[in-house]
């Protein structure tokens, strides 16, 4: 087989063995089951990637795209192996990325506009069990082997678990809407119980305090999620670097908006007050969502970009999980499931502010993850089924995103200084994160020189430098702590993005319709590796 074929099949075996990746890609594949979560099911993907980085390091490359594909193909494989070598699976819990959020989150992409989709999701609720038991397994098998998840995540797992199986929890909600029955409904909670009890009595009892996963695992978490290997000390330098020029330009609109004297935090509240930038209610945000997103799209495309046909319409959703996050997935192979944005409003939350969120519109839509991800799924006679579908790390996907929100900045699409207070609330927390998530995980000296990280400074460190609710910061930062190397993906991805463009620019200058088109047209490769494939082309 040539690479071409190699990258196809592994997306067709990958998707047999997870059910939910079939749902996320909009595939019709096993639509009622689940992926095999125990000891078995984790051996046979790893089997399969293993066998794959065989086959792919035999091929030869037959022509450019070719060779593009296996340079791609080995990194992604290599890393995923690594992953597998450190037993990640085994310990593989936390509050965000993990098996318990995989099958929640799944119910929530399912179509259920059909009778079939509605029998679907109510088969997959009755049959939680079959999952969660098998996780269940790897987890018991992780014990045995010496590898726990650290205690935080499994007591945030048991949190998650016991909210899905409250009374008039989001199962009850799908449930309803699909016409499950109750006792479908009923067997689902069953196996949320049963897994929150497991992990109370066979692992939280054994699980490290420690939340830091030191430098070796580290460094494989942070080259699977930034595409690249970066030197860590390097930049977790730059990251305080960037922060500290981050909180410099607030400073300077804080004074500009309100005068001298106004703190930053201050010039939030004043925002937050001012009725310009206020919304109430849930379909007042869902419809500014909307008519926000369409207008990008209008304005940008032929003009800035050349938006596809296919991918100029995007749904802005309400996500029923309430977890607070804000997020996007893509539309499905044939786009009959458009891009859609999807906001996970907090029970109760009835107001909502415009100033901050703009540039979220931005990172969501387009130019962000809808123009991004959209692209890629357009180039279906360019780039083989992995490079559409499987060939996703955050620090492109991410990165992109952010590099996104600042090229409207300079773009000037942000109205006044109000929503570039916004821009740089976003761009401030992505910088605090790369600090904070290498200075955990790494064991790295406090910046107020007491002591290294942990997580109580991890939190103060962020209340000094985030405008979030206390119950979504608390989020977060468990997030970061449980999830190594996600989190510093987005603003060192960024840090890549602009640093190709520029070279980029240096040999043509003034074709930025061109480095976006060369590049957005190669899926979402490892960032190393997009920069040889762009600048080759310069």
């Amino acid at each position: 087989m040539n690479i071409d074929q190699i990258a196809e099949k592994y997306v067709e075996d990958s998707v047999k063995l997870s059910p939910e990746t079939a749902t996320a890609l909009g595939l019709p594949e096993n639509q009622d089951r689940w992926t095999d979560y125990s000891p078995a099911g984790v051996e046979a993907v790893r089997d399969l990637v293993e066998n794959t980085l065989k086959a792919a390091k035999a091929a030869e490359p037959e022509n450019h795209s070719q060779e593009v594909t296996k340079i791609a193909l080995l990194d992604r494989l290599g890393v995923d192996l690594a992953w597998y070598e450190n037993q990640e699976p085994y310990r593989d819990l936390n509050n965000i990325a993990c098996p318990i959020q995989s099958v929640r989150d799944t119910l929530s992409q399912m179509d259920m506009s059909t009778d079939q989709g509605k029998a679907d999701v109510a088969a997959r609720i009755s049959r939680m069990g079959e999952a969660y038991r098998g996780y269940a397994e790897t987890l018991k098998a992780g014990k045995e082997k010496g590898v726990l998840p650290a205690k935080r995540q499994v007591g945030l797992g048991i949190e998650q678990l016991k909210d899905l199986s409250r009374e008039e929890s989001l199962l009850d909600i799908f449930g309803k809407e699909a016409n499950a029955t109750p006792e479908q409904i009923k067997a689902g909670k069953a196996a949320c119980d049963e897994l929150a009890d497991f992990l109370a009595q066979e692992i939280a009892p054994y699980a490290p305090d420690v939340d830091g996963v030191g430098r070796e695992r580290y460094e494989v978490f942070s080259h699977q999620f930034v595409g690249h290997q970066v030197d860590l000390d390097e930049t977790y330098e730059w990251g305080q670097e960037e922060l500290a020029r981050i909180v410099a330009q607030q400073e300077e609109i804080a004074r500009e908006l309100y005068g001298p004297g106004v703190s930053v935090e201050e010039a939030f509240e004043k925002l937050n007050a001012d009725p310009k930038y206020a919304l109430y209610g849930v379909p007042a945000l869902q419809a500014w969502m909307q008519e926000t997103a369409d207008g990008v799209v209008a304005k940008m495309d032929g003009v800035h970009f050349d938006i596809p046909e296919q991918i100029k319409k995007i749904e802005c959703c309400i996500d029923k999980a309430g977890t607070g996050g804000i997020f996007y997935t893509g539309p499905s192979e044939d786009f009959s499931r458009p891009g859609r944005m999807w906001w996970s409003v907090p029970p109760g939350q009835e107001d909502f502010v415009t100033w901050q969120e703009l540039t979220t519109v931005y990172h969501e839509g387009v130019p962000g993850h809808h123009l991004q991800i959209g692209q890629t799924m357009v180039e279906s006679e360019n780039l083989n089924r992995w490079r559409r579908l499987f060939c996703f790390n955050s620090g492109h996907a991410e990165g992109w995103a952010l590099y996104a929100e600042k090229l409207m900045d300079d773009l000037d699409f942000f109205p006044d200084q109000g929503f570039r207070m916004g821009l740089l609330d976003g761009q401030r927390l992505r910088a605090a994160r790369v600090v904070l998530d290498i200075g955990v995980h790494l064991g790295k000296p406090r910046l107020d020189g007491q002591g290294t990280w942990d997580a109580q400074y991890a939190w103060e460190f962020m209340k000094q430098n985030v405008a979030m609710s206390d119950a979504f910061l608390r989020f977060e930062v468990d997030r970061y702590l449980g999830w190594p190397g996600q989190a510093p993906s987005y603003k060192v991805g960024q840090r890549l993005w602009e640093q190709l463009r520029d070279d980029f620019l240096a040999k043509r200058p003034g074709e930025l319709k061109e480095f976006h088109r060369l590049a957005l047209r190669e899926g979402s490769l490892p960032l190393g590796v997009l920069r040889e494939v762009v600048l080759s082309q310069a």
